[in-house]
């Protein structure tokens, strides 16, 4: 008897050590799968014979090489499973015999798929899906086959019949019980859906599968992260993607899952070229195909390949130095073999950069013959890759003298690219899209601004500045779904703020509670990507539209091509171009202005050194003056002013310009958006917030009840985020005092401090009924992160897009007495019905420099 125990002992270790390294390996630790596999292995060297113990032998070497084949080799793998298959031999045909042959063809197909053999691998996925519905009593062999079947289904862009598999896998996992499972088919969804340029879709379905695979294989939200990050580089926000990334990578380094950990380092180079980081992206790109090429993953080698050809190709491109020979060449001959491997669109976008590098080198024949072998678009080919197909069609209409054909190309294409972003969630994807059109759009303005002549030419440039600048602002915003996890984080944070200040003011360490706000941060942007999408899309208005709404006003559209700098005057119905100063000594000079008025704003400045920094920026003010509105004087006249702003001129404190001292002027982020927000104003209710800390706020919010009898005032302590967001809700006028910050790197998430913490732009923004116009006495809210598009995101700019007339805000630093003796002036002049560009006009004209207020908008 004791002698029969102890076998018997020896194969239920076995099988127990068998079962931890599955779970070991399903969570992605397969280095400590395999140590238990091996040790399995030794005690069955030992042990006794039968049936049993040759199945649990079998199982083992099952799932050694696969775990092999993740950390090492693929080579590896397909000798552990052929050594499966010949211990299978002796055992007796039957049910268990039928189960581990369908296992070893189902771990041999994996592999298959795993190096690219993808039809190799459908076939066997068939063949042994039917023996499973059959003989799988628990459901786990079948539900991991239809999974693996459907991922490559979706590499083959067979969605249908992918999506078929996911859910089949999700219904059976969900029946059985196998929540790992169903969370990897989650992760599913959530691929199809990236390849089907849903990209909230894509980013909802990963998250869905993260809250499942915390508890059920934590192991495996790295491989989540590198595909939330693929989503997001389509979407444009490189810097998410990034983030995602060097979240994952550490992860998959030290489970050594070597696959996923090469597949992410070419992620990671594309985020880097995305953000301009080149030395970062090559050595990325460099490193993954080394890995590849150790696991005999051929397509995949090659991809990361064309990831390292292509980082040299945008580097020449952009550098404008004429490219040698030698890369075109490399590229054509990479087209070649990702074609045999049945890569198109990897195939189609080398073919398409050594187009470009060889329209750069002039040889427009040798450029042509290639593009006529890039293969059409498919429906899962990425917008990027579509983007790039258009570029080099326009570049090739270009070199051979076909401009109206490259104007034509560039038309489709951000006609195209409109589509893809309509499909987009929250703003923050609304607004990274633009940077897949920029190359095309800039083309695009340099053909037409370069061939402008005379009031036509003028039209021509103005029509398609607004079709490549400042999309998000045509969108018409929709009501805001309520989500309860979003509020819970964005309320969390607003604590965690207001703690972070309280510390500091006592001396007491904030850093752990920084790394919460910075995490909780993130998390309310992930998921306002998807949870509630942003709005609705309006035709960008036309010349002829703009022209007539300005009545008498005058239109000034700034445009900027290489270092021309330029300006669409529009005014009576008439167009002019008028070509202006260098857009980098302009830029220049209005960057120093900037820090003279910060280094001005200090109520109690010492005498000599207020002297000093005035007059350096009355001198930069003066040099700003002669490089862009000298050149217009005779077409302005006296008339006020509608100045669309280019790049970093955004910030420019346009009324410290000695020639627009006193002049209205509203500031838009486009024509298109100036005449969303041009719309008569509706009766005006006034709210007045006066906000913690600013030294005499209260004294002035209550002050202008003197202005605003009936105005409902919220300061104090009952100056919280709840009752202030209350407040705007449906108002006319909001004036705001309080302290501010404005977050360049997420400017959503802009601020106003309350009494309860920070009222964030994201918060204002979702808004049912957003405050026609806001006044916001608070320093440098006025001021906007600006991304590719000149997507204009900030604090104001957040209120702006959704919704409101008006904003009036800092571009600098604004002392306490200077603001509040700015907002005194203003509000006595709306009062009496002034519009805001003219009451704002007559308030800042007292003091320009320490009065570096604008009017966004429509004035």
């Amino acid at each position: 008897m004791r002698g029969d125990r102890q076998p018997n002992r020896a194969l239920a270790a076995v099988l127990a050590d068998h079962r931890r390294a599955n779970d070991a390996a399903g969570s992605a630790h397969n280095v400590e799968a395999i140590r238990l596999l091996r040790k399995a292995l030794r005690t069955l060297d030992g042990g006794g014979s039968g049936p049993e113990w040759t199945a649990a032998r079998v199982r083992v070497l099952i799932s050694l090489a696969l775990a092999t084949a993740e950390v090492g080799s693929t080579a590896e793998g397909f000798r552990g499973l052929k050594r499966a298959q010949v211990q299978l031999e002796p055992l007796p045909e039957g049910p268990r015999r039928e189960e581990l042959t369908a296992a070893i063809s189902g771990q041999r197909a994996l592999l298959l798929f795993r190096v690219g053999r993808l039809s190799e691998a459908l076939g066997l996925f068939d063949a042994i899906i039917p023996t499973l519905e059959r003989i799988d009593s628990d459901g786990l062999m079948l539900a991991r086959t239809l999974l693996n079947r459907a991922h490559i289904h979706a590499e083959k862009s067979n969605l249908d019949a992918a999506r078929r598999d996911f859910d089949r896998a999700i219904a059976l996992s969900a029946e059985r019980r196998h929540p790992r499972l169903e969370g990897k088919a989650r992760h599913g969804l959530g691929d199809l859906a990236r390849l089907a340029g849903d990209i909230p879709g894509a980013l909802r379905h990963y998250d869905e599968a993260i809250r499942i695979l915390e508890s059920a294989a934590p192991g495996w939200l790295a491989r989540v992260r590198v595909d939330q990050a693929r989503a997001l580089l389509v979407a444009g926000l490189a810097e998410d993607a990034a983030r995602h990334l060097d979240e994952a990578l550490p992860v998959l380094r030290r489970n050594r899952v070597i696959q996923d950990l090469a597949e992410a380092e070419v992620a990671r180079a594309a985020a880097a070229l995305l953000e301009g980081d080149v030395a970062l992206a090559r050595k990325l790109a460099a490193g993954a195909r080394r890995r590849f090429l150790r696991r005999g993953n051929a397509p995949w080698a090659e991809i990361a390949a064309l990831t390292r050809l292509r980082v040299d190709a945008v580097e020449l491109l952009e550098s404008g130095r004429r490219p040698p020979a030698k890369l075109p060449g490399e590229l054509v001959r990479l087209a070649g073999r990702l074609a045999e491997l049945g890569l198109r669109d990897e195939a189609a976008a080398a073919r398409l950069f050594a187009v470009r590098l060889l329209v750069r080198r002039g040889e427009v024949e040798a450029a042509a013959e290639q593009f006529a072998s890039v293969p059409r678009p498919r429906r899962t080919t990425p917008v990027d890759h579509r983007m790039l197909l258009r570029l080099c069609r326009a570049e090739l209409a270009v070199a051979t003298g076909r401009t109206r054909a490259a104007l034509a190309q560039a038309r489709g294409g951000l006609t195209e690219l409109g589509w893809a972003r309509d499909r987009m969630g929250g703003l923050d994807l609304l607004c990274g899209t633009a940077v897949h059109g920029q190359e095309l759009g800039s083309l695009a303005v340099g053909l037409v601004l370069g061939t402008a002549t005379g009031g036509s030419g003028a039209r021509r440039l103005l029509a398609w500045q607004e079709r490549t600048r400042a999309q998000v602002y045509r969108y018409e915003p929709l009501p805001a779904i309520d989500d309860p996890v979003l509020a819970h984080h964005i309320t969390e944070m607003r604590h965690v703020q207001r703690t972070v200040q309280q510390h500091r003011l006592s001396g007491r360490p904030v850093a752990a509670l920084e790394q919460r706000y910075a995490w909780l941060q993130r998390e309310a942007s992930r998921l306002g990507w998807y949870t509630s999408r942003w709005g609705r899309p309006r035709p960008v208005s036309s010349p002829e539209e703009v022209a007539g709404k300005l009545g008498e006003r005058v239109l000034v559209s700034l445009v900027w091509h290489g270092d021309s700098l330029a300006a669409v005057v529009v005014r009576d119905g008439r167009f002019r171009l008028v070509r202006l100063g260098a857009y980098s000594e302009a830029v220049e000079t209005a960057q120093q202005l900037h820090a003279d008025l910060n280094a001005l704003a200090p109520d109690h400045l010492p005498g000599a050194l207020a002297t000093a920094v005035t007059a350096s920026a009355r001198r930069r003010a003066a040099t700003l003056d002669e490089l862009l509105i000298r050149p217009l004087e005779g077409l302005l006249g006296d008339r006020e002013l509608v100045v669309v702003p280019t790049g970093p001129l955004h910030a420019l404190p346009w009324a410290a310009l000695p020639a627009l001292r006193g002049r209205p002027l509203s500031i838009a982020p486009s024509a298109t958006a100036w005449v969303a927000a041009a719309r008569n104003p509706s009766p005006e209710s006034v709210v007045l917030v006066g906000g913690p800390g600013v030294p005499g706020s209260v004294g002035e919010v209550r002050q202008l009840r003197s202005v605003y009898p009936d105005a409902r005032l919220v300061d104090g302590e009952l100056a919280t985020s709840g009752n202030v967001l209350s407040a705007l809700d449906g108002s006319g006028v909001a004036h705001l005092v309080a302290h501010g910050a404005h977050e360049p790197a997420n400017a959503l998430f802009s601020r106003l401090d309350l009494v309860d913490g920070p009222l964030f732009a994201h918060e204002a923004a979702r808004l049912p009924n957003p405050p026609e116009r806001v006044v916001l006495a608070a320093c440098e809210l006025a001021m906007s992160h600006i991304r590719p598009g000149e997507e204009a995101l900030g604090f104001a700019g957040a209120l702006l897009a959704s919704g409101s007339r008006t904003v009036v805000g800092a571009v600098a630093r604004v002392g306490d007495g200077a603001a509040a003796e700015a907002m005194a002036d203003l509000h006595r002049q709306l009062a009496m019905g002034t519009s805001p560009a003219v009451a704002l006009a007559e308030a800042t004209a007292v003091d320009p420099l320490r009065r570096p207020f604008l009017c966004l908008g429509a004035g």
